[in-house]
């Protein structure tokens, strides 16, 4: 067990873990966090993305001595009251239907916008590559990025 000292949502934040433990059980189990979700342990799905200094990660594969001294944004981060343009576009959009994927996706849409702020439909394709989504809105969170990122630059 190591002391693991990061930026967590904008706050400073320790954490006693081993240091290969990945950041995604430390979010969710030493933290509480959920928003992050479990789906394949390998990096393949994106249920579990997070920013880490702003990049999309895949959390299962991030281990905990990887962010110290670091900043993690997850979901829950975004902001408190789902006020967020990607959030809002999402609901505007009806992305939603089992929400698995859903935060895996925001955070990654959140890293694309950041980067672009204006971006195109093979810009956000290939963004969200490792996002899988069973239920197949694929359009309506494309839809979703282009409304959030009219909504950011107005």
């Amino acid at each position: 067990m190591s002391r693991h000292t990061f930026t967590l949502n904008g706050r400073a934040h320790e954490v006693e873990a081993p240091d290969d433990m990945p950041l995604l059980w430390v979010l969710r189990d030493l933290i509480g966090l959920t928003g992050a979700k479990y789906g394949c342990g390998e990096g393949e799905c994106g249920a579990c993305t997070v920013l880490v200094d702003g990049v999309a990660e895949p959390s299962c594969l991030v281990r905990a001595a990887q962010v110290r001294g670091r900043a993690v944004t997850t979901i829950e981060g975004l902001s408190a009251d789902g006020s967020h343009p990607l959030q809002r576009a999402w609901m505007a959009e009806d992305v939603p239907q089992c929400g698995y994927c859903q935060a895996g996706q925001i955070m990654g849409a959140a890293a694309l916008l950041a980067a672009h702020p204006e971006p195109t439909d093979a810009q956000i394709d290939a963004a969200l590559a490792g996002h899988v989504c069973r239920c197949g809105t694929y359009v309506r969170i494309r839809a979703a990025i282009h409304r959030a990122a009219k909504e950011a630059r107005a």
